[in-house]
Formats: structure tokens, C-alpha cells, sequence
């Protein structure tokens, strides 16, 4: 059963303008901000310093901007399975939102769209849900999901398929393109693409070449 109580909030998020109205709009609604941060790292000596009730925190922040805020979600909940965390963003970062909802026993996580929240109460009931430990989550985000995980290689091209099943044999680049017949250029556009299309973030290159591998895999 939910229950109204005043809540300590973490909240990170790098537009100072929007921070500071979701600072006044938690406080106008009987909660306390304990700590509002703008980029992923000072997000985690948040939690750590401050111990909040829950966490609110956007997807893309400094200092790359792609997915640094969702990836310290993560990491929380690594750390701490019971920790509630409401993820409000602009964006659908698959990848890592599958291993938030994942995370701990699935409670106490929920994911929103900042445009499609028509209401505040709509956000404060949420607010309220997950942090007394159930799972809140925007249809989009769940129809985005489900895209996702019934084919991850859905979305490549013949040719890029094909180019995958190659790196999946452990070849170079350079090999890559004397089997196929085209430039190393070519071939690395390629693998540009299937990592776009896989929704691999930014990371180090092998690692994700790894990970397109483990998708190619498991399809």
C-alpha cells in the first residue's frame, strides 16, 4: 500500500533550469531535495552522502551526454537492489533501461518520458509509487523494450548481417573487407551502423564489439 510521507530526494539533472523547477515543485509538494546534481558522477556521491528515499534522474548528462545518468542508475541499484530510482528523460535508452527494470526484484524502479507526463500529479503519484517499492513505467518505454527484445538484429540490413557474423568470427577489419570485396572503410561504416542499430551506446570500441557479438549470438 502506498503511503504519503514526506520524501528525501536525490535529483540529478543537467538543464539548471529544469532542475531548479523540479526542486520547487518537489518541495511545494511536501518533499525534500536533499541533493540536486548535474552530471552522473556527482549523482553518485549524492546517494552516497546523503542516503535518500529515492532517486530522480535524467538519462543523458555530462560529460558525454548519451546515457551517463541511466548507467549510474544502474550502477545504485547494483550497489544497493532496494534503492528506488525514477528515471525521467526525453529518451528511451534501451540497453540500460532493460537492465534497470531488471535490476534488484524489479520493484521500485519506473521510467518516464518527460513529454508525456500531462500532469504533475501524474508525476508525484509515481514519485510516491516507486519510492514505496512498485514499478512505474510509460507505455512507450515498454513498447520499446519489447521491440527491442524480439529480434535485436530486426533492424540490419542483409549486408550488415552479414558483416556481423564476421566480427562474430573474431575478424579484424582488414579481413573483413578482403572477404567481402570492399574498402576497410567501408566495412567500418558498417559496424558504425549495426552499432547504432543495436543501440550499443558510446563505450570502448571493443567492448562493444563484444556486446554486437552476444546480440548476433543470442538472436
Amino acid at each position: 500500500m502506498r503511503v504519503d510521507r514526506s520524501l528525501r530526494v536525490v535529483l540529478a539533472e543537467d538543464s539548471v533550469l529544469l532542475r531548479e523547477g523540479l526542486i520547487g515543485l518537489l518541495t511545494r509538494c511536501g518533499h525534500e531535495v536533499v541533493a540536486a546534481v548535474g552530471d552522473a558522477e556527482a549523482l553518485l556521491a549524492a546517494v552516497a552522502a546523503h542516503t535518500p528515499d529515492i532517486v530522480v534522474t535524467d538519462v543523458r548528462m555530462p560529460p558525454g551526454l548519451q546515457d551517463e545518468g541511466l548507467r549510474a542508475a544502474v550502477e545504485l541499484r547494483e550497489k544497493q537492489p532496494a534503492l528506488p530510482v525514477l528515471v525521467l528523460s526525453q529518451y528511451v535508452q534501451r540497453t540500460y533501461a532493460a537492465e534497470l527494470l531488471d535490476s534488484g526484484d524489479g520493484s521500485g524502479v519506473g521510467y518516464l518520458l518527460k513529454d508525456r507526463v500531462g500532469q504533475i500529479e501524474e508525476f508525484i503519484d509515481a514519485l510516491r509509487e516507486v519510492a514505496d517499492g512498485g514499478t512505474v513505467v510509460d507505455p512507450e518505454v515498454v513498447r520499446q523494450l519489447l521491440r527491442r527484445r524480439r529480434d535485436p538484429l530486426e533492424r540490419l540490413t542483409a549486408r550488415e548481417r552479414e558483416v556481423l557474423a564476421l566480427v562474430a568470427q573474431g575478424r579484424s577489419n582488414g579481413a573483413i573487407a578482403r572477404d567481402l570485396v570492399v574498402s576497410e572503410a567501408a566495412v567500418g561504416k558498417h559496424i558504425g551502423n549495426i552499432l547504432a542499430k543495436l543501440d550499443l551506446p558510446p563505450a570502448d570500441e571493443t567492448h562493444r564489439r563484444v556486446l554486437a557479438v552476444l546480440a548476433f549470438l543470442r538472436a
